[in-house]
């Protein structure tokens, strides 16, 4: 339809104009400022095999390497500490977070020492999902979130992870092991993925559905440039044609036993639970602001964007020199700002007026009449009254095309950092990327 192409066309215009990098002379992020809560994010760029869709900072696995990478990272950590910033929640990325796990233990440890954490969110891939591994990570994790992308054979040896992870009942006997381990264990699945069928895509929320997990998160294929050319050799073409479909049929089939938390993240109904409590991916949703370790981390403070370098090299020098790895940042106007709270609220299913209001002193209504005004003719809202904003199941999809080309937008930054790369490491990740 006409709506979803001007979304998308609009997103992609926002994105490139707005998330513009410049270099930054800053060697710390600013302190924090009062009554703020905000989110400890830490990436760690190591995989054993480099998954063609991927666009996120990773290198291939080095155990030396890493090990030193872990305390350059705990070095980092005791740097935020000093400026003053208390977090309750720490999220650890990747990359494979879990690639060494007595260094991850240890880098949790001390978080929990620096600042008063509450809650620990890990990502990790199947083949770590082994019952040692999540009894040694359960006290120290409540949300462990498992990169499984398909269940389906044929789409995992397209994703270049059947020989590394296994097939798709591998994975399931390897959650099988784990679904009692932890407070929140998450799945991953990407749908609309090229050549994928409406009864492999029901295949696999059916097996989602049987895996264990009480969450579970389909994100749409996101086509970012940095890895087009690898995605259409291993995967195909992507096209969106499918989409708006695929996605009616994930949300029909997942509602008897799971209910929406954003827009693409499933969560089974926990009655002593509070729905507001649950642990998601998406953290901007439920913090507005968030510091960044490690190389290729992102922080988002007070209408600025500050990336960390992508060179694991220049990482270690900088931090242990004494000094966070910023290398580049984006400003955003006070409108700009407004918009990204929208989005996200959106995205997380409800805005509510009176909190955007506390927040930027001005009511959305106003603020943001036009962008209202599309998507109300557009039937995005299910509410629009004085107290707050939901989504229509049109709204929904609507939210997942923005959240989808912000992504990619953010993907795009990602690869500006990482044309900054030393030669030897960009010819180092050409090289990984060729060889896997």
């Amino acid at each position: 339809m006409l709506i979803n192409h001007t979304v998308t066309q609009t997103m992609r215009f926002l994105t490139h104009r707005y998330l513009n990098l410049q270099p930054t002379p800053l060697r710390q992020v600013p302190p924090p400022q009062p009554n703020r809560a905000y989110m400890l994010y830490a990436h760690v760029p190591f995989c054993e095999s480099l998954c063609p869709y991927c666009s996120f900072n990773r290198f291939l696995f080095q155990e030396g390497r890493a090990r030193a990478y872990f305390q350059q990272l705990r070095t980092e950590m005791r740097l935020v500490a000093s400026l003053g910033y208390r977090f309750q929640t720490l999220y650890v990325g990747g990359g494979t977070p879990t690639v060494l796990v007595d260094e991850l233990i240890q880098t949790i440890e001390l978080a929990h020492q620096l600042f008063p954490l509450t809650e620990v969110s890990c990502e990790t891939n199947p083949n770590h999902m082994t019952l040692e591994n999540a009894r040694r990570l359960s006290p120290y994790i409540q949300r462990m979130s498992v990169g499984v992308q398909s269940f389906n054979d044929h789409q995992l040896k397209h994703m270049l992870r059947y020989d590394r992870f296994g097939s798709g009942a591998d994975i399931l006997r390897q959650l099988a092991l784990v679904q009692n381990q932890f407070k929140f264990l998450n799945i991953d699945l990407i749908f609309n993925l090229p050549g994928q069928t409406e009864a492999q895509l029901l295949e696999d929320v059916a097996q989602a559905c049987r895996s264990g997990a009480n969450q579970i998160t389909f994100y749409p294929l996101m086509s970012s440039p940095s890895v087009s050319q690898a995605m259409r050799k291993t995967l195909g073409q992507p096209s969106y044609t499918n989409e708006r479909r695929y996605y009616d049929l994930i949300v029909s089939a997942m509602q008897d036993r799971f209910q929406l938390s954003t827009v693409w993240n499933f969560g089974q109904a926990d009655p002593s639970l509070p729905a507001e409590d649950a642990m998601i991916d998406e953290y901007i949703i439920n913090y507005a602001e968030y510091v960044g370790l490690g190389s290729g981390s992102f922080s988002y403070l007070d209408g600025h964007l500050y990336v960390n370098t992508f060179s694991v090299n220049a990482y270690a020098r900088q931090v242990e020199g004494g000094q966070m790895a910023l290398t580049a940042q984006a400003s955003f106007s006070r409108r700009e700002q407004m918009l990204y709270r929208f989005m996200m609220d959106l995205f997380g299913l409800r805005l509510d007026k009176a909190k955007f209001r506390q927040e930027f002193g001005a009511a959305v209504d106003a603020a943001l009449a036009p962008e209202i005004a599309l998507l109300a003719l557009a039937g995005a809202f299910e509410q629009n009254d004085r107290s707050a904003l939901t989504l229509s199941a049109r709204g929904r999809y609507l939210l997942l095309i923005m959240m989808r080309e912000f992504f990619v937008g953010m993907n795009t930054v990602r690869d500006q950092a990482r044309a900054a790369l030393p030669e030897s490491e960009r010819l180092q990740l050409c090289a990984t990327v060729q060889a896997h």
